[in-house]
């Protein structure tokens, strides 16, 4: 198996790839790139089985309502304030790690979201609650499930912590060949999270993160849903074993 981890910015600037093979007893980096276009990820994305991509998929549903004129009358501010601002998969991801995602409808996050929808459109992707090749991933929250920091590894004040958690993930896990591009993971965050979405689209492929239920399915098909590790799961994802999401 191959995935492929997508951190999507909204330009090809810092926008990053990464493609891990994964072969009998562990895995293997054997794509990393920074500034990456459209083109470029979905030629990848050829050659990947699953992809988790790090951008909101969608738009709460009651924010599209209000942008087409079609909100219940009854609405009114501020009981209507998180409803517009976060997605239902935005809720769970609050229950899970206690804090909120970016609003995509309110945060700057909708400028990627904006290019995310256009890509999704290439990729085919009709169901963006997970499709089997495509899931939406949160590193952030991955990171945390797994039980490693998830905050201050950004930007030049963060290089160290940064380092940190690559040394970490490294020493925890070494199965994960990081194949020569650890330098480059230690110092670009966007490379690094992309890794931790490739991580995460491996758990989605194998069943090892959530999935909405039956009555949130047509909701999260219309405004995506964060693939959350379940608790272990890092350590399964060499072995293939299976379980079904809580």
């Amino acid at each position: 198996m191959r995935t492929l981890g997508i951190d999507l910015a909204s330009a090809d600037k810092e926008t990053a790839l990464c493609m891990l093979a994964w072969h009998g007893g562990g895995a293997t980096v054997t794509d990393l790139k920074v500034d990456v276009s459209d083109d470029a990820i979905c030629e990848t994305h050829t050659r990947a089985d699953v992809t988790g991509i790090d951008c909101p998929f969608g738009w709460p549903e009651a924010f599209r309502a209000m942008v087409a004129e079609h909100a219940p009358a009854e609405a009114r501010w501020p009981d209507a304030r998180d409803h517009l601002r976060f997605r239902l998969t935005d809720l769970r991801v609050r229950e899970a790690i206690k804090r909120w995602p970016l609003s995509v409808s309110s945060d700057l996050i909708a400028v990627p979201a904006m290019r995310c929808h256009l890509l999704l459109r290439r990729l085919q992707v009709t169901d963006r609650a997970g499709d089997g090749r495509v899931f939406e991933v949160y590193p952030a929250a991955s990171l945390d499930l797994w039980g490693f920091p998830s905050r201050g590894y950004k930007g030049a004040k963060g290089r160290a912590t940064l380092a940190k958690l690559v040394s970490g993930l490294s020493r925890r896990f070494p199965w994960l060949d990081l194949a020569g591009f650890r330098g480059q993971l230690a110092e670009k965050d966007h490379a690094f999270d992309a890794l931790v979405a490739s991580l995460t689209a491996r758990a989605a492929a194998l069943r090892l993160t959530s999935v909405p239920a039956a009555d949130e399915r047509p909701v999260a098909a219309k405004e995506g849903w964060i693939a959350l590790p379940v608790e272990g799961s890092l350590d399964r994802l060499v072995d293939g074993g299976q379980e079904d999401p809580e």
